[in-house]
């Protein structure tokens, strides 16, 4: 399938246009970088990276930030974050947040941040009410328990095993259908097995709490250290083969301006995480080294044309010869990267919170990498030939010019 046929664009010739641009990306990138880590303090780095605790928090309306932080300051968590989350699923807009808390010097005292960031949402939004436990986090256990000692279906053989799967049915309903918030125990009535006296029992025995605790993660310091510096380490290295393959396939120059376009196209990536206010973690790391792959990919079938044209366009100069090189390739480019960009656009709208970051790093990726292959690797190229190669280059077609005139007046005589 071919979009373009004899296109003509005299790439090379806006280069400087290329190159400004992406000079301008990078300074308001990383000039948001620099606000960020060293006016206000603050990281790109996810929980994975800097240790931390996370805990994921579902409410049953408009999550209360102002209140949920005000909690916070009072138990003496100065230092956490509070990140709101709202996705479009099957059960309509979620009412999540996310409360973090900074890296301590040990795993107990994060367990123990843990613990605070817990007794700040009973206190601040109470877990119970006259003493009766929350039914939004009860656990199957113990909801079975409860049931068996109640014994409201009258049952007077099996009452264990029956009121285990009954009790494994009603967690279920509450987080898979009601998102782990239940706001009416009617809502459970269309569970399998659940009776009026069921319903009953539940009212009677347990509150509905205005939030649950959906999941918690924690990373130590040491661990988060150790992630980060093997997450640089792991780009490095990618970067470094990558340039040794090119210099052996190609010439040391196109590896070298393969491998630049690369780090421009990572930098100006984490430009964008920082003024869209993502953290970088280690799902964030493998769109980066998957961006690496695809990026180099597209710059090597634009080198690679570029090497057969020089065989066939020995008269043309090295600018020219690049420039039909990206014309040739324009469609092949177009078709790969305007499906690749569709598909992780998709993945983005529609992929969840869970996967923002990795499917926001793959849309910037795409797009500055593919912008990378004729705007940055390939005019580096030019400039190197131009200072370094074309006087060679002149001399030959020069000769050329010169062979082919005396063959033409032999010919003719």
């Amino acid at each position: 399938m071919e979009f373009f046929r004899n296109v003509n664009v005299d790439w090379m010739g806006r280069a400087k246009y290329f190159v400004t641009l992406s000079l301008i990306l990078l300074a308001i990138g990383w000039i948001s970088i620099y606000r960020t880590v060293v006016l206000k303090h603050g990281t790109l780095y996810g929980i994975d990276f800097r240790g931390g605790t996370l805990v994921y928090v579902r409410f049953a309306g408009t999550p209360p930030i102002d209140k949920l932080r005000k909690g916070l300051e009072q138990a003496g968590l100065k230092n956490s974050t509070i990140q709101g989350i709202s996705d479009s699923e099957k059960l309509g807009s979620r009412n999540d947040v996310v409360i973090g808390l900074e890296q301590s010097e040990s795993d107990e005292s994060l367990d123990m941040g843990k613990q605070k960031i817990l007794e700040v949402l009973q206190a601040t939004f109470g877990g119970g009410v006259a003493g009766r436990p929350d039914f939004n986090s009860v656990s199957p256990s113990d909801l079975a328990s409860d049931l068996t000692r109640k014994d409201p279906l009258l049952l007077a053989t099996n009452a264990g095993d029956r009121y285990n799967q009954l009790a494994e049915r009603l967690t279920m309903a509450r987080d898979s259908d009601h998102g782990g918030i239940v706001t009416n125990f009617e809502q459970l009535s269309n569970v399998a097995g659940v009776t009026p006296p069921v319903i009953q029992t539940l009212s009677s025995d347990y509150a509905l709490g205005s939030f649950a605790i959906r999941d918690a993660e924690i990373v130590g310091p040491r661990v988060g250290s150790q992630l980060r510096h093997q997450a640089v380490w792991a780009t490095l290295y990618a970067l470094g083969g990558m340039l040794v393959y090119i210099a052996f396939r190609f010439e040391w120059v196109y590896g070298a301006a393969a491998v630049i376009a690369v780090f421009h196209d990572v930098l100006i990536t984490l430009g964008f995480f920082s003024l869209f206010h993502y953290e970088i973690s280690l799902t964030v790391i493998a769109a980066l080294l998957t961006l690496v792959g695809y990026s180099m990919n597209d710059t090597i079938v634009i080198f690679d044309r570029v090497r057969e044209n020089l065989r066939l366009m020995k008269r043309e100069s090295f600018p020219e010869i690049v420039n039909r090189s990206i014309n040739q390739t324009l469609s092949r480019t177009i078709l790969t990267s305007g499906l690749t960009f569709l598909t992780v656009l998709v993945l983005y709208v529609m992929g969840g919170e869970v996967l923002r970051a990795f499917s926001f790093a793959m849309v910037i990726g795409v797009v500055v990498g593919t912008y990378s292959s004729f705007g940055i690797a390939a005019p580096i190229v030019v400039v190197w030939n131009k200072y370094h190669g074309g006087r060679q280059q002149r001399m030959t077609v020069r000769a050329g010019s010169a062979a082919e005139k005396r063959v033409v007046a032999a010919a003719r005589r």
